[in-house]
């Protein structure tokens, strides 16, 4: 399994290259027409789906889900289900040796889906300045009877108002399920703690289980 994220972050990031140079030499005011670019997390045991707006640029660099080591969501979903926080790439694991980016992601997907857990964004491509949801425009929204059409989704997460706002736009119609909007785990969304996003996802998490 660890092999098969090696190919996925190396295709990936080879894709990337071009782009990313892009990026740089870009100012951040700056519109780019981004493609998503990796896949969802979810299998046929997945009953809680998880929505994110649109991968920020380290996101899209690691080919991942939720690449800023800032950003609170591994902490969050890893409390809610109660196991230990998956390494980011550079982690020490066990020995200490660090985590690679293939054993990172792969660790997070065995979270997610070992929990019933599907992970995907809200948009497939859009207009975008640097990683603000803020300039987002243009958009194309996900193909997501990708994943309700395999498992049997019984909730949908939104993380932030912005995922929750283009999911109801563009893709409720299409699941014909309520979304519930969670406070983002971004780390510019400063006025929620750790603790406090910990508390209010925890409720989400256990009103499915009611």
């Amino acid at each position: 399994m660890v092999a098969e994220a090696e190919g996925r972050a190396a295709s990936y990031r080879c894709a990337v290259t071009c782009r990313s140079c892009g990026e740089r030499s870009q100012a951040m005011g700056e519109y780019q027409h981004i493609t998503h670019g990796f896949d969802p997390v979810f299998d046929e045991r997945s009953r809680v789906l998880v929505l994110g707006s649109f991968p920020s640029v380290l996101s899209r660099e690691n080919a991942f889900y939720y690449g800023n080591p800032q950003n609170r969501f591994w902490r969050v979903i890893a409390a809610c289900v109660g196991v230990p926080v998956p390494p980011n790439e550079g982690d020490a694991l066990p020995g200490g040796i660090p985590a690679s980016l293939a054993a990172s992601i792969e660790a997070k997907r065995e979270l997610l889906l070992g929990h019933g857990i599907a992970l995907w964004d809200v948009i497939e491509s859009c207009d975008i300045k640097g990683s603000s949801d803020a300039s987002i425009k243009n958009v194309v929204p996900a193909r997501i009877e990708r994943i309700v059409g395999s498992a049997h989704i019984g909730a949908v997460f939104c993380n932030g108002g912005t995922a929750g706002r283009l999911y109801r736009r563009y893709l409720q119609d299409r699941t014909g399920i309520p979304a519930v909007v969670l406070p983002s785990t971004s780390p510019a969304n400063a006025s929620w703690s750790l603790e406090r996003l910990v508390e209010r996802w925890s409720q989400a998490f256990d009103d499915l289980a009611r």
